[in-house]
């Protein structure tokens, strides 16, 4: 196995440079940065792992953490996955910082600047989609602070990795729920979260992919609820007056207990089909009451763990993730199988 003394060697320099470049670690002549690389990948060289992680521990990383969905219950078990992982980092002296914010582009703004400013090596990031959040992980690309995101992906940004759900199939596979769960002419309404949160669009919109193949299953309206409940509630309860056909619901984001309750306070509980996402315990009572057909899960301990696991591999090592996008399972549960 290639060592950075013999790669210094070929080089013609110290080994202290070598182990900036290979550990990207302090500015090194581009030159002499390039011909480092082109030497060690000739000779297939692997770092020592356990002695980069020891050398980490006296480098005090921090690890900033930034999520959505401040009320949204779903991200309790997120919370719990990164409070796990964050107790077997402090054992390498790698620090989590934790910032959770409304749906709102200028609070989560705000939190990521709040993180940079207690000087942050890498940051995991559910992101707001819009393109000052693309540039903010832009320039943390620049600055060698890589950026995880975490349960919704933003587009054609510099982020390392993404760890979630695949979203549109997400979707296809609640159209295709929906398909078998029901019989005859299918009305529909959609119950999303926010038109600025790409989990949200690319759901209805892998949803909308199947539906399109069925003649009998039609969209009759879609409402934005934020994925807060008393909001849920309020525009369900409206939603159902003013298109008294639906009779199958497709809630592709939070607010599932508002929603419900707007179902029930309707007396129309046993004549809707409800399809949701996650189980949060408001969700498991419902399915277990056939208020709800079936709900998709997502895995939400492991979305909070593996984003800090492939950060700390990058800062401590170098690495990259073996895969761009990670994703989790789908796991479809109904009352005979919670």
């Amino acid at each position: 196995m290639a060592t950075i003394k013999e790669i210094a060697t070929l080089a013609g320099v110290s080994r202290g440079t070598v182990d900036r470049v290979l550990n990207h670690r302090g500015s090194v002549n581009p030159q002499t940065e390039e011909k480092i690389w082109e030497i060690a990948q000739a000779l297939d060289y692997k770092p020592n792992k356990a002695g980069i992680v020891l050398a980490a521990q006296k480098r005090k990383l921090k690890i900033g953490v930034v999520l959505l969905g401040l009320n949204n219950p779903f991200y309790d078990d997120v919370l719990r996955g990164i409070a796990e992982k964050a107790v077997e980092l402090e054992s390498y002296n790698c620090t989590v910082l934790i910032r959770q914010t409304e749906y709102s582009l200028e609070e989560q703004l705000s939190a990521i600047d709040e993180l940079i400013a207690e000087n942050i090596n890498g940051l995991a990031l559910s992101p707001y989609n819009d393109k000052a959040i693309r540039r903010k992980i832009d320039e943390l690309y620049e600055k060698n602070i890589p950026v995880v995101t975490l349960n919704t992906d933003i587009e054609n940004s510099k982020r390392l990795a993404y760890v979630g759900s695949n979203y549109y199939r997400s979707g296809q596979t609640a159209a295709g729920l929906m398909r078998l769960m029901t019989s005859g002419q299918i009305y529909i309404g959609i119950v999303s979260g926010s038109p600025d949160i790409l989990c949200h669009t690319e759901r209805i919109a892998g949803f909308k992919s199947i539906l399109k193949n069925y003649e009998n299953l039609h969209i009759s309206s879609t409402i934005m609820n934020q994925d807060d409940d008393f909001e849920s509630y309020e525009m369900t309860s409206r939603l159902l007056k003013e298109h008294p056909e639906i009779n199958a619901l497709y809630f592709a984001a939070g607010g599932v207990y508002g929603g419900c309750r707007a179902v029930v306070a309707s007396g129309r509980q046993y004549d809707i089909k409800i399809f949701t996402y996650d189980m949060v315990e408001t969700t498991k009572k419902m399915i277990e009451q056939g208020l709800i057909a079936a709900t998709i899960c997502q895995q939400p301990l492991l979305q909070g763990s593996k984003p800090l696991d492939i950060l700390f591999e990058n800062l401590t090592t170098g690495e990259s993730p073996q895969s761009e996008y990670n994703y989790v399972d789908v796991d479809i549960r109904i009352r005979e199988n919670l």
